[in-house]
């Protein structure tokens, strides 16, 4: 069977079991076997598959249409054009988070320059890194800054840790509850989060790539999404230097309420900034 035969019966058979993008998720799966970009497989559509190559593929394809997520199958995803590696110990990252880590990077590099190029590192923090897919492309786009990741799972951690070395990424990891975890006395010029936000009752609703593969410790926020923001809203600001900001990610229809709790606690919502998408997803606030 050719390469474009693959794909062809491939993608109608993912297409009736509800995958989206049936023909995408073939093309990624069916790269990751033959070891070639995906665009390569455009150049290859009259090669014949191998058959282990072939019988690789289609285990591949049968594991997609349970709906098991492509990035966990292939072991990795592209975060800010950096490969990191995901399993189902850690939140899959989404496009949505590169404008979070986007945001983050420019912030430091302003605030570098602001301070002429100061011989004092910047610091910033990754408040439940998972993958370390946020803290990883801060260390890299921000070589000199002081890179921190916390996490309460251990088994998270250590695919956060896989990935830093991978990029050589130089972060220090910190396991445990929260703000508790870390050393007495550290501030951060820069904190930033993509906490768990789905209402606790909406987890069911949500597609079987993601209720049945994603932690539910990394997607449940409680009753109503908001109870890590709460946290972060009463703790955070002892850990932020003077005229520090953090950046949170934050769920649909969110902001309204963000808004009210961050500011009942003293914080100043600096901006409320939306996803390529157009939806509200980021809150910046500041001290």
């Amino acid at each position: 069977m050719t390469v474009l035969e693959v794909i062809q019966r491939s993608a109608e058979f993912l297409d009736k079991k509800g995958v989206e993008s049936p023909r995408l998720q073939v093309e990624l799966l069916l790269a990751h076997v033959l070891k070639l970009p995906r665009l390569g497989l455009y150049l290859n559509f009259e090669r014949t598959l191998s058959e282990n190559e072939l019988a690789e593929v289609r285990e591949l394809v049968r594991r997609r249409a349970q709906r098991e997520p492509v990035q966990q199958i292939t072991g990795s995803t592209s975060f800010c054009g950096l490969e990191i590696a995901v399993s189902g110990k850690v939140l899959t990252p989404r496009p949505e988070t590169e404008l979070l880590a986007e945001m983050g990077w420019k912030f430091l590099r302003e605030r570098k320059k602001a301070e002429n190029n100061s011989s004092v590192p910047l610091s910033t923090l990754d408040f439940g890194t998972g993958s370390g897919c946020l803290a990883i492309a801060l260390a890299v786009k921000c070589p000199g800054a002081k890179v921190a990741a916390l996490d309460i799972c251990e088994k998270a951690l250590a695919v956060a840790k896989e990935n830093a070395i991978r990029h050589k990424a130089g972060i220090d990891f910190f396991a445990g509850d929260g703000f508790a975890t870390l050393p007495g006395g550290v501030r951060f010029d820069l904190i930033v989060s993509n906490p768990p936000y789905i209402p606790s009752a909406e987890i069911a609703d949500l597609d079987p790539e993601v209720r049945e593969h994603d932690p539910r410790r990394a997607l449940d926020g409680g009753a109503d999404g908001l109870d890590f923001y709460r946290r972060l809203a009463r703790e955070a600001a002892a850990f932020l230097n003077p005229d520090g900001k953090m950046m949170l990610e934050f769920g649909d229809g969110q902001e309204a309420k963000l808004q009210k709790i961050f500011e009942s606690e003293m914080w100043v919502v600096e901006e409320i900034k939306a996803d390529y998408s157009g939806r509200a997803r980021m809150l910046v606030v500041r001290r």
